[in-house]
């Protein structure tokens, strides 16, 4: 059976601050993010299954991706736990803010790595995590492949 790419795409919005940058982007700011995952795998086969012709269920993707990414992420600010912006982090916490302390700095490069990492966990074994794409402005992204890793 031939095996065939499945995408999904999501949105959201999410602030975050680079500590240690030489550049703008050390200030507090968000972005409008746009995330392609791309699953691999083979159309189910069995005509008794109700999934009969789907690798996976495109709500079963968007389920998995929501529930990891999407909503976890979606309107909050993401620091590095590991610089002194764990203090602004904590007073916003204090204020009310929705929060992210991740152990590793708040790239486009890193964050899908981590989402990598958290669609791969949840995927059934059969489905195996092709590519995401993690695009944070109209020209600029990043972009992980199995292949590669």
């Amino acid at each position: 059976m031939s095996k065939i790419r499945i995408t999904k795409q999501f949105t959201f919005e999410t602030g975050h601050a680079l500590y240690g940058y030489d550049g703008k982007c050390k200030n507090v700011h968000g972005h409008s993010y746009k995330l392609s995952v791309t699953v691999i795998g083979s159309p189910i086969t069995d005509t008794n299954n109700v999934k009969y012709g789907m690798v996976i269920d495109f709500g079963d993707l968007k389920k998995i991706v929501k529930e990891d990414i999407v909503d976890v992420f979606d309107h909050a600010t993401v620091f590095n736990k590991n610089t002194p912006h764990v203090e602004l982090a904590q007073e916003l916490k204090n204020r009310g803010h929705h929060v992210i302390l991740v152990d590793y700095q708040p790239t486009s490069e890193m964050m899908v790595i981590d989402f990598a990492k958290k669609i791969q966990d949840r995927l059934p074994e059969n489905i195996k995590l092709h590519a995401i794409k993690l695009q944070e402005t109209d020209t600029s992204f990043a972009e992980w492949y199995a292949s590669d890793n």
